[in-house]
């Protein structure tokens, strides 16, 4: 076994590939239990890794910042130079990115990350002392496990992912037990995405809730999503959920017995908490971006998605037929899945 006491994890955005890669913290505590585990992330994300039992701190930046600012740059830099005295015996790069790559090298002398070719941006293997090769197009879960394992000197088999534990933590909330109502079963819709071209007609959204007639709750994260929000519940029996913390969304989904949505992070909570999920993919691969359990299913368009270079033009998401989702959404309400 690989002596290493205190280890970093630069993975900085986006919510669906930081939770993504948590799912590797519960076996690198089976290997190292008294490891301590700090995680560097963007500010915008960091209540995704809140609360977590085998993180002992979160750490933040916002490189996004110096988009707007350039002068930023050097206030980011003090920060991962104020991080980096917390001495790592190894920092693991599981984004991949030059900036990342870079952020990692500031933190510690010694590096592991993807390979030249297992990363879009292939000169970030450059800052790297160990470089893993994984296949690019390859599920993202496994490829996040192996590069948060291998370094560690251990593997993750898919079994265990399969069986892993419910991996994302929050504070009790009052306010999230109050939307789950004990005789109807309560089923969530997470109607936005990063890009327009990801998200699934609200039209279709509106009959797959008058058809399904159950506790149902539209989950919005930004005012254009809660317009589209409003729109569903005006035409529909679902309701507008109340604007919610990360921490009250993660609460929230633990209790769903279903969730409907885009790819996008609050989607892929649900396979996180091990509650009942469908994800419908249109331009982005079904196959690379989540992983699929008797629970947790996916819906694809006829689209052909070549993963190395993602078409935002292509709407296809919107041909999936919704009584498929009915359908699927149904037998997952049943009695013998839950």
């Amino acid at each position: 076994m690989i002596q290493i006491n205190r280890l970093a994890i630069v993975k900085l955005s986006a919510m669906g590939d930081i939770i993504h890669a948590m799912v590797a913290l519960q076996f690198i505590k089976q290997h190292y239990p008294h490891i301590v585990i700090d995680w560097i992330v963007e500010e915008s994300f960091k209540g995704v890794l809140q609360n977590h039992p085998h993180i002992n701190a979160v750490y933040t930046l916002n490189l996004k910042s110096i988009k707007k600012n350039r002068r930023k740059i050097f206030e980011e830099i003090k920060k991962v130079r104020s991080y980096a005295k917390q001495e790592y015996d190894l920092v693991i790069d599981a984004q991949g990115l030059i900036k990342s790559a870079i952020v990692s090298k500031l933190l510690g002398k010694k590096v592991a990350g993807f390979s030249k070719h297992s990363t879009r941006e292939g000169f970030a293997s450059f800052f790297y002392n160990t470089k893993i090769e994984i296949a690019y197009d390859k599920n993202v879960i496994e490829r996040n496990a192996k590069v948060l394992s291998e370094p560690l000197g251990f593997e993750i088999t898919t079994e265990q992912l399969h069986n892993k534990e419910p991996f994302l933590y929050f504070e009790p909330s009052q306010k999230v037990d109050d939307l789950i109502e004990k005789e109807s079963k309560t089923v969530l819709f997470v109607i936005g995405a990063s890009w327009p071209s990801k998200m699934y007609s609200k039209e279709k959204f509106v009959k797959i809730i008058n058809t399904i007639k159950e506790n149902c709750y539209v989950i919005w994260g930004s005012e254009e999503e809660k317009k589209i929000a409003l729109y569903i519940a005006s035409q529909s029996c679902a309701k507008v959920a109340p604007k919610l913390s990360l921490d009250e969304l993660k609460a929230l989904i633990s209790k769903a017995d279903l969730l409907i949505g885009n790819d996008t992070g609050p989607t892929h909570m649900a396979w996180a908490l091990n509650r009942p999920s469908i994800t419908l993919f249109g331009n982005t691969p079904g196959y690379r971006n989540t992983y699929t359990t008797t629970i947790n299913r996916v819906i694809e368009s006829h689209s052909v998605v070549n993963p190395f270079k993602l078409k935002k033009d292509d709407f296809s998401i919107n041909e999936i037929d919704e009584e498929a989702v009915i359908t699927m959404a149904k037998g997952l309400l049943s009695e013998d899945v839950l």
